[in-house]
């Protein structure tokens, strides 16, 4: 991404694009039972609240009525039905870390195969994007966590301490690629959640070999444990080498989320705020996920950047729209042509 003496100016930068993850799936209820909803009721609710704070791309997890996280498609249908009438022009975006288990009797609650985990490109009525992971990876979420972050909560008992201290996502080559076909067939636009450098580069060779052709919706998530951390020199890093066509969020955990989230509304890029990333305001007091869009709202509104609508979101992400080619990819997200054959010297656009 190219940084002029300007790009700090309000009026230069696109609108800030809010994204909210209001359901914590990693919680328990009695962690924070004012924040995490049980019924369908509920959770269609926190979106509503979630909207009219200023939120504008909702990140969806289910939960059962016993509180743990669902893995039944039919569960995630029924919720997007009540979205879609609730919160028309938000982005419904699905968490691309879940695995759905087949209903009925023996239903396996580990990670499914392949081919079941690809059911998330037909989740009816269709979200506008799912979020995907690239690359095998460590995802210890416990390496950050003080003993403040997770005092009072589930997080405290061994047994769940080290089920999420040795939890891996499993995003391998080959279920990477079929997963972008069958997202794109559908319609559904990948959102690409990466942890570093390596894969960002593992997503430029998917488009440059067409195995990926369409707009670059990019979360940073620096949560540590085999992902970056929150350190700036990782966010400026990683940035410099985000392609300039690309829109770029900002993730992290704890009371982390609000500092580099300041840091995305200064600099232009877009925020990410709810309770799957915190539910702390300041050691040891809580916050909602309407609590932290409006935070994020007023932090925007101080510095004299405008906060985009769900329409304009929508344009932002070009929701909707796909590429004819890898030239024509390349192209539009602001990466350099490939080298055809016979060609020396670096590639660049006229």
């Amino acid at each position: 991404m190219h940084f002029h003496d300007d790009s700090f100016f309000p009026e230069t930068q696109e609108k800030q694009v809010i994204t909210v993850a209001p359901y914590g799936p990693e919680w328990e209820v009695d962690d924070f039972p004012e924040d995490l909803p049980l019924s369908i009721e509920q959770h269609v609710q926190q979106a509503v609240d979630c909207y009219e704070a200023g939120a504008t791309v909702l990140h969806i997890h289910v939960r059962e009525l016993d509180g743990k996280g669902s893995k039944r498609l039919s569960k995630f249908n029924e919720l997007l039905v009540g979205l879609r009438e609730a919160v028309p022009d938000m982005i419904l975006q699905v968490g691309g870390s879940i695995s759905f288990a087949p209903e009925g009797e023996g239903a396996d609650a580990k990670w499914l195969s392949d081919d079941t985990r690809h059911m998330l490109a037909e989740l009816a009525p269709k979200p506008d994007q799912v979020t995907i992971a690239i690359n095998t990876s460590q995802m210890n979420i416990m390496e950050l966590m003080t003993d403040d972050d997770i005092a009072g909560t589930s997080m405290r008992r061994p047994e769940l301490y080290d089920t999420y201290r040795e939890m891996t996502v499993p995003a391998g080559p080959a279920w990477v690629e079929e997963h972008l076909r069958r997202l794109t067939v559908n319609g559904i636009q990948p959102h690409f959640q990466l942890s570093s450098i390596p894969q960002l580069e593992t997503v430029e060779r998917l488009i440059r070999r067409g195995k990926y052709m369409g707009p670059l919706n990019v979360t940073w998530v620096g949560i540590g444990g085999g992902f970056d951390g929150p350190n700036p020199y990782n966010i400026a890093n990683f940035m410099q080498r985000v392609p300039d066509g690309a829109i770029l969020t900002l993730e992290t955990l704890m009371r982390s989320v609000l500092p580099v989230n300041t840091l995305a509304i200064a600099m232009g890029l877009h925020t990410r705020c709810g309770n799957e990333d915190t539910i702390w305001r300041r050691k040891g007091e809580k916050i909602s996920s309407v609590e932290q869009v409006r935070q994020l709202v007023r932090i925007s509104n101080e510095l004299g950047r405008e906060v985009a609508t769900g329409k304009e979101a929508r344009d932002i992400y070009r929701i909707g729209e796909q590429y004819t080619s890898v030239d024509e990819t390349l192209a539009k997200l602001g990466y350099a042509p490939n080298r055809q054959p016979g060609q020396l010297g670096f590639t660049q656009h006229a």
